[in-house]
C-alpha cells in the first residue's frame, strides 16, 4: 500500500514525551504489573469540592450549550480581576480568553505570532511542548541552556544576547516545568524591559505560578503589563492549581490584538472550552484558595521528604526545586552500558523496576530524568527503593 503522504508541519515536531511515558506506563498497568509513575505532571489530589458542585449544577441547570468562543464573561473577569489585585495588571475581560488547556493557550498564541524566519528564545531545559509549538508554527528555536549547578537560574543578560533582528518572542516559564527552578522578579524585570525595547514579545508560562517553596511569593510577569501593555503575555492553567487537568481549561491574557487572534483561531478549531467546566473554574477561582494552599504544602513536604533521598542514591544529585512539582536530577553518573543515556535509562528503569520517569533528553538534557511528586508519600518511598535496588542491579 502507499505510504500516507502527511504535512512538511507534522514533519517538524516529535510526540510529547511526557505522554509517551504516560501511554507506556498505562499499558504496563493494564497488564497487572504495580508501576510507580513518576512520570505525570498530574495532582494526585481531587478537583476543590466547590468546582465539582458548581459544574454539577450547570449541568443540572442545562448550561451545556455553546458559550461565547473567548470563554463565558464571569471567569473572564475573575481572572482579571485576580491578576489586577495581586500583581497590578491591567487587562480587562477583553484581554482574557479561556481556552483548551494551558497546552492549547500556548498553541494557539504560536500560531498567531510565529512564522517561517523568525526566531523564538527560550531558556533550556524545557517543558517539551514548547519548542515543538515554536516548530510546529514554522519558526526557529534559539535555546539557551541553564545549568542544574546554580539551581537552573535564568540570566537575563544571556537571554537578551540571544534576541537577532529574526527573533519574534522569547518564553519564559517560572516556575519551570521539568527542573523547578524559578526566575527572580529582577530578571523578569531586566528581560521585559529588553525585549520591550528591541519590540520583542515576552511570552510568560505561568502554569506553576503559585507552585513556590521556602517562603518564596508567588510572582508574575503581570506586574511588569501595565508598564509594557504591549510586550508582556501571560499565560497559565487551571490543571495544576486546582488539581483540575481533566477539565482542561487554561487562559490566555495579554494585548488584545493577540488575544483576538488567538480566540480567531480557536473559532475554528475547539471553539468554546466546555461549558460547565468554565462554571467549576469560576467557582474555583472565587472559592478554592483553602484547596491551593493545602496542596501547596503538602508538595513543599514531599520535595523535603524526596531530595534527601534522591542525593543518597548512588551518582544522583538534585538541588531542591524552587517551585513547581518536579525533581530534576542529575544521574549522568549512573550511565552504564545498555542504560548509557537519560532515554535508555529511563526505558530501563519502567522495564526492570516498574519506575517510569521521564527522560531528560526530551526537555533537552540528556543527563537528567524528571520525577514528579505529584503522587502519595507513600509512592515516593516505594518508587524510590526501587530505583535504589535498580542502581544497585550492576
Amino acid at each position: 500500500m502507499q505510504a500516507m503522504h502527511l504535512s512538511a508541519r507534522v514533519g517538524r515536531i516529535c510526540e510529547s514525551a511526557t505522554l509517551r511515558v504516560t501511554r507506556r506506563a498505562l499499558h504496563l498497568k493494564a497488564e497487572g504489573v504495580d508501576v510507580i509513575d513518576f512520570g505525570a505532571g498530574e495532582p494526585d489530589f481531587a478537583s476543590p469540592s466547590v468546582a465539582v458542585e458548581a459544574a454539577r449544577q450547570a449541568l443540572a441547570d442545562g448550561f451545556t450549550k455553546y458559550t461565547q468562543n473567548q470563554g463565558i464573561p464571569a471567569l473572564r473577569l475573575a481572572l482579571t480581576r485576580r491578576f489586577a489585585e495581586r500583581y497590578g495588571a491591567p487587562w480587562t475581560a477583553e484581554q482574557a480568553l479561556i481556552t483548551v488547556g494551558g497546552k492549547g493557550a500556548l498553541f494557539e498564541t504560536a500560531l498567531a505570532l510565529f512564522e517561517s524566519g523568525q526566531e523564538v528564545v527560550v531558556h533550556t531545559p524545557a517543558w517539551v511542548s514548547i519548542p515543538e509549538q515554536i516548530r510546529f508554527a514554522g519558526a526557529a528555536v534559539v535555546e539557551v541552556a541553564t545549568r542544574g549547578a546554580d539551581g537552573f537560574a535564568v540570566d537575563p543578560d544571556r537571554m537578551l544576547a540571544a534576541l537577532s533582528e529574526r527573533t519574534r518572542a522569547v518564553i519564559l516559564n517560572s516556575p519551570c516545568n521539568p527542573t523547578g527552578g524559578v526566575i527572580e522578579p529582577e530578571a523578569i524585570a531586566a528581560i521585559v524591559a529588553g525585549c520591550a525595547a528591541r519590540g520583542v514579545l515576552v511570552i510568560s508560562d505561568e502554569t506553576y505560578e503559585r507552585f513556590v517553596y521556602d517562603g518564596l511569593a508567588p510572582y508574575s510577569a503581570a506586574a511588569l503589563a501595565a508598564r509594557y501593555p504591549e510586550t508582556v503575555v501571560v499565560v497559565g492553567s487551571f490543571s495544576k492549581t486546582y488539581a483540575m487537568t481533566g477539565w482542561r481549561l487554561g487562559y490566555l491574557l495579554g494585548p488584545k490584538a493577540l488575544v483576538d487572534a488567538a480566540a480567531m483561531i480557536q473559532g475554528h478549531s475547539t471553539s468554546n472550552a466546555t461549558s460547565f467546566a468554565m462554571k467549576g473554574a469560576l467557582a474555583a477561582v472565587e472559592g478554592a484558595e483553602p484547596d491551593v494552599e493545602r496542596m501547596i504544602a503538602e508538595y513543599e513536604a514531599r520535595r523535603d521528604l524526596l531530595i534527601p533521598k534522591l542525593n543518597a542514591l548512588p551518582g544522583v544529585r538534585c538541588l531542591p526545586p524552587r517551585g513547581a512539582f518536579y525533581a530534576f536530577p542529575d544521574v549522568s553518573a549512573c550511565f552504564r552500558p545498555g542504560r548509557n543515556g537519560s532515554i535508555a535509562f529511563a526505558e530501563r528503569l519502567l522495564d526492570e523496576a516498574h519506575v517510569a520517569v521521564v527522560a531528560g533528553d526530551a526537555f533537552g538534557s540528556d543527563d537528567h530524568v524528571r520525577i514528579s511528586f505529584a503522587c502519595s508519600r507513600q509512592a515516593l518511598a516505594e518508587g524510590l527503593s526501587r530505583i535504589e535496588r535498580f542502581l544497585g542491579a550492576e
